[in-house]
């Protein structure tokens, strides 16, 4: 069944602060202006417009100039594009000469600008990014938008294969813009030119791939797409690994980032994080949050159950927030299964103000029982480590005179020598 689409969100997207104010000030006799794009499409669709791009007959220079004449600022900053960025009360709005394809090699278009909106609107990637409306409130719309946004269906603009060579990485949009907006299956077209064109992935930059792959697992029907995904070998491009992709469902289903999902989906050892970062030029604080995950992973391997105690040592080497988000996904797998009483001891540490447990006994400590500082301060610290997880991690005085005994006998230990 079609969805209803919201004619009254244009309304309300030509009203906010600062649209008038642009289209106004852009307004020049034999020249228009309109909102294109994603502002128009989500307005249909009621939801929530972020960003706001504008399109226009007139030429970069003479939108500055409109701009300025009209006591705003007029930053270029995509002036080769033809993009001026116009600032009203702070907020930016993007203002684009409409433009025509003269070549392009997949990855650069070479382009002049032009006057005619349907023919800029053939230069986009799916029809549902083609609306365009004017400062009269009229919906333009030249390649069938409406009909497919309201069908939950995403159709490239003309001959898929012809808007994939313009732009390998509307491969990976086509999965993206289906995960948020379409419904049922994918448009059978697109998704056979996808396939057809998978070598082209490999041609793309990491990091616009990375960009891309981490909106989609962030979208509503990412678990389908990823599957299809899996199912036509395109996810070996992207990830080079196994997917789990029950461990993606109970990610997303807990609502995990983008990249707590990409961690369920593809990473079980930290061979796969590193392959990851390299395959998706991750950020170094991304990286770092896949190898815990794949750290937490191995310290539950071969579980069956997990006391209290142990949850608590755990949560001590891995962090209660990194633990208890590698048991989310493992959730629906026979093992490893916490004890209620596990359960209610990682509640507690996931708790406002929690800490994770810290050992209760310092280098300071030891020195001022009389060991000498040097490696047997590490060797002593150690043992007093292994003894306190083993023990669930105790802080108590008792427990602390335990560890501090334990310490101090490791450190009289001679290390052993070479065999």
């Amino acid at each position: 069944m079609a969805r209803s689409l919201d004619e009254a969100g244009l309304r309300r997207l030509l009203s906010r602060p600062g649209v008038a104010t642009v289209l106004a000030a852009l307004e020049t006799p034999g020249e228009e202006t309109r909102l294109v794009g994603g502002c128009v499409r989500d307005a249909l669709l009621g939801r929530d417009v972020s960003d706001i791009d504008l399109a226009t007959t007139l030429l970069p220079e003479a939108t500055r100039a409109r701009a300025e004449a009209a006591g705003l600022k007029a930053v270029p900053t995509g002036i080769e594009h033809g993009t001026i960025t116009v600032v009203v009360e702070g907020a930016p709005f993007e203002v684009t000469t409409l433009r025509e394809d003269v070549e392009t090699d997949g990855r650069h278009a070479v382009v002049r600008f032009g006057r005619d909106f349907a023919q800029d609107a053939e230069r986009r990637d799916f029809t549902v990014n083609a609306l365009s409306l004017g400062a009269d409130g009229r919906l333009h719309d030249t390649t069938g938008g409406v009909e497919d946004l309201a069908a939950g269906r995403v159709r490239f603009i003309g001959e898929p294969a012809t808007r994939i060579r313009e732009d390998a990485l509307r491969i990976l949009r086509f999965f993206r813009f289906h995960a948020r907006y379409g419904r049922a299956a994918p448009d059978p077209a697109g998704l056979s030119a996808c396939i057809r064109a998978r070598g082209s992935l490999d041609g793309l930059s990491r990091e616009r791939v990375r960009a891309e792959f981490l909106k989609l697992l962030a979208a509503p029907g990412a678990l389908a797409a990823v599957e299809t995904l899996s199912e036509t070998g395109l996810l070996q491009r992207l990830t080079g690994g196994v997917a789990e992709l029950g461990r993606l469902g109970r990610s997303i289903a807990a609502g995990q980032a983008a990249i707590g999902r990409l961690a369920a989906l593809a990473v079980q050892s930290e061979a796969d994080a590193d392959r990851l970062r390299e395959a998706l030029r991750l950020a170094n604080a991304e990286h770092a949050g896949l190898l815990a995950q794949a750290r937490a992973l191995a310290a539950l391997h071969g579980r069956e159950t997990i006391a209290p105690d142990a949850m608590r040592a755990l949560a001590a080497e891995h962090g209660p927030a990194t633990l208890a988000a590698t048991l989310v996904i493992l959730a629906g797998e026979p093992r490893p299964v916490p004890t209620p009483g596990a359960r209610a001891a990682l509640d507690a540490l996931l708790a406002p103000g929690a800490r994770r447990p810290v050992l209760p006994v310092t280098g300071a400590d030891l020195v001022a029982r009389g060991l000498a500082p040097g490696p047997g301060i590490g060797r002593a610290l150690a043992a007093a480590r292994r003894l306190w997880l083993e023990q669930g991690c105790p802080v108590d005085a008792g427990a602390r005179a335990v560890l501090v005994a334990a310490a101090l006998a490791a450190a009289d230990e001679k290390p052993a020598g070479p065999a």
